[in-house]
């Protein structure tokens, strides 16, 4: 049994892994998928203090609180972010990372910093502190239905906090893979930062590297496919019991 922590991307919350924390379940694995503060079901505490350290807090804590040890910890989109600051609290925790079509930062850097090139917004008195819900069209009807009505605004600096990672991801002792989705559409403002991400881990032997054949969304649309690699790697842990 492995025990899997999956964390979410930007407007939504734990429930677009519904259908992989099952099929996880079936199979024996522990699956744990905190919402962070402010989407998902915790929608309703949202407010222009919640920023990246109050997911990486929102993370960590869940992993410590739950006595959690040798996870695979994913971070899915604007969640490979959350993961990162994570791992200055729980990186002895963790035995793989997986980054699913997310953004894998370096020390420093912030979203918007590496979509648009600009880090900080400039402040004025009644300045949004919300970004509006990035619509996602999923494979099926239902489901782009389905996450529509469970979406919610994203408090801005999640955007903006930078990162903070102490060292080099492949200086940590875990292994690590990166899942790229390959159907995004050409004009989807994160698509292009994501496909440098991927192209450069898949020529690293550092990293292991696996493509999907969806959207963004893998996990509602492909949920088999990730589930399979998933399994792949925690049956390829060394730690993981025969």
């Amino acid at each position: 049994m492995t025990s899997f922590v999956l964390v979410h991307g930007a407007w939504n919350g734990a429930h677009g892994f519904t259908k992989v924390r099952r099929l996880l379940n079936a199979a024996g694995h522990e699956v744990f998928t905190p919402s962070l503060t402010g989407l998902g079901e915790r929608s309703h505490l949202s407010g222009p203090q919640v920023n990246l350290t109050t997911h990486v807090q929102d993370v960590a804590n869940h992993i410590l609180y739950e006595d959690l040890r040798d996870i695979v910890l994913l971070g899915f989109s604007y969640g490979g972010f959350v993961v990162t600051g994570a791992l200055e609290h729980i990186a002895d925790r963790v035995s793989h990372l997986v980054y699913l079509d997310a953004f894998v930062p370096n020390n420093g850097e912030t979203l918007m910093g590496l979509v648009n090139g600009v880090n900080r917004l400039p402040f004025a008195l009644g300045q949004p502190w919300q970004l509006p819900i990035a619509p996602r069209v999923l494979e099926r009807q239902v489901d782009t239905d389905w996450i529509r009505a469970r979406s919610s605004l994203q408090p801005l600096q999640c955007f903006t906090e930078p990162v903070y990672l102490a060292k080099s991801l492949n200086a940590f002792p875990f292994t690590r893979t990166y899942i790229k989705a390959t159907r995004n559409p050409p004009d989807d403002v994160a698509e292009p930062v994501f496909a440098a991400t991927g192209n450069r881990i898949k020529a690293s032997p550092a990293w292991r590297y696996d493509e999907i054949a969806t959207s963004h969304m893998v996990a509602m649309n492909q949920p088999e496919a990730l589930v399979k690699i998933l399994i792949e790697i925690a049956l390829s842990d060394p730690k993981r019991p025969n």
